[in-house]
């Protein structure tokens, strides 16, 4: 039986559907975590303990086992795991993407640097280091502008900034997330001269270098800030025909300047009229439980594509099995702890709607961007055209009553999950 090796965070949306998908292809998992004791009763497949943050030892650590239970593939679910697995499917002679190139993934400003160098058009940026001054930065960059911390993702810290008052309050905003303050050394960040346009992402598998664009998402919600919070995902793409293949185009030389050849890839591309930008390349499939929201051939879900393509099984069918879908990732409203989400049958009866995920329970502590790392939740709709996909999430979502208390402390304050939609 072929094994593969899944690294997850410790807290996963998606455990269940790569589990399901193994085991609809008779595949043995092996579940690497940043935490064993939280996994081992959920997940029901054997569980190590990898210190994802620390790829080179996590690395050694895979190999170890490897040489007891040999592997035939490592996949990776979210970003904290690509690049121990890179690291570890190079040593082990599996199918991968050179670690040089997960890694540029994981860095924005490494990434902007090596996308500048290979001539692919994104927005003009400068890195600013510890101690220099943002807002001259910015200044010299053109307003308006986009302050990004350079490691967190899922537009996590990410703020727009029209003047020099803003730029600064942006810039000391994110320090405190980062957990610096004035006083302290303050960490780089990475500034962008803002794109207008709208947003669209692409979820690709990578084969030998090659790009096979699975699915373009339209993003309908503007996302012109001050922050960016992602709400709408519908598939396929209303954009004209040249312009797709424009943004599938621009998609592939973004991943080939970073060296990205194996395994999936999801990019957010900025399209304003003619003109693409990249905003941003993850070695990743598309995060959360947004995958659910696609379907290929007879059902086959992105998760049985990616271990399909990693283990060196046929693909089949890649067309879409329906004529549209979409998702929405539905927003938290205010800080505080969560009470209540009311109106969840309502939203379900709406003609459309196929599924309605609540990922926090009451009593979690909830927070919205920048400052919030996840979602309150998934809902998921099919449709004839992606206007009737937007129309049903849209009128199911007005349904749903969400109940945050700011005042109450709460039960426990959850961690990060594996919330990465985008950015």
């Amino acid at each position: 039986m072929r094994r593969v090796l899944l690294l997850l965070p410790t807290r996963a949306y998606r455990a269940a559907d790569f589990l399901e998908a193994a085991r609809e292809l008779g595949v043995e998992v092996v579940v690497g975590a940043e935490e064993r004791h939280a996994l081992d009763e959920a997940i029901g497949s054997r569980v190590i303990e990898l210190p994802l943050h620390r790829p080179e030892i996590a690395a050694d650590a895979i190999v170890e086992f490897a040489d007891e239970a040999p592997l035939n593939a490592i996949v990776p679910v979210d970003d904290a795991g690509v690049a121990a697995a890179s690291l570890a499917a190079e040593r082990l002679g599996l199918a991968h993407s050179p670690p040089t190139a997960t890694a540029l993934t994981r860095e924005k400003a490494a990434m902007r640097r090596r996308l500048a160098q290979a001539g692919v058009r994104q927005p003009d940026f400068v890195v600013v280091a510890g101690g220099e001054d943002p807002v001259a930065a910015a200044a010299r960059l053109g307003f308006p502008v986009v302050l990004k911390p350079l490691e967190l993702s899922g537009s996590q810290g990410v703020i727009r900034a029209d003047t020099p008052e803003e730029a600064a309050a942006a810039a000391a905003r994110i320090q405190r997330l980062l957990g610096h303050s004035t006083e302290e050394a303050s960490a780089p960040l990475l500034i962008e001269r803002f794109v207008p346009g709208v947003e669209v992402a692409v979820e690709g598998l990578l084969s030998g270098g090659e790009l096979h664009t699975l699915a373009i998402f339209d993003k309908p919600d503007p996302l012109d800030g001050p922050y960016f919070e992602e709400t709408l995902y519908i598939t396929p793409s209303r954009l004209p025909d040249e312009v797709q293949r424009a943004v599938q185009d621009l998609t592939g030389a973004a991943v080939a300047g970073l060296g990205l050849t194996e395994g999936p890839v999801h990019a957010e591309v900025r399209v304003d009229g003619d003109a693409a930008a990249v905003i941003e390349v993850a070695a990743r499939s598309i995060g959360g439980l947004c995958a659910r929201s696609l379907r290929f051939g007879l059902g086959v879900s992105l998760e049985s594509l990616i271990l399909r393509h990693a283990l060196n099984l046929p693909l089949r069918d890649t067309t879409a099995a329906h004529a549209a879908s979409g998702v929405m990732m539905l927003p938290i409203p205010r800080a505080g702890v969560l009470v209540e989400v009311r109106g969840r049958e309502a939203a379900l009866e709406v003609p459309g709607i196929v599924g309605l995920e609540i990922t926090i329970a009451p009593g979690g502590w909830v927070e919205p961007l920048p400052e919030g790392d996840r979602y309150l939740g998934f809902m998921f709709a099919r449709g004839e055209t992606p206007a009737a996909v937007e129309s049903a999430l849209r009128r199911a979502h007005a349904k749903l009553e969400v109940e945050v208390d700011p005042n109450r402390a709460p039960r426990r304050r959850s961690g990060s999950q594996d919330s990465e939609a985008g950015r």
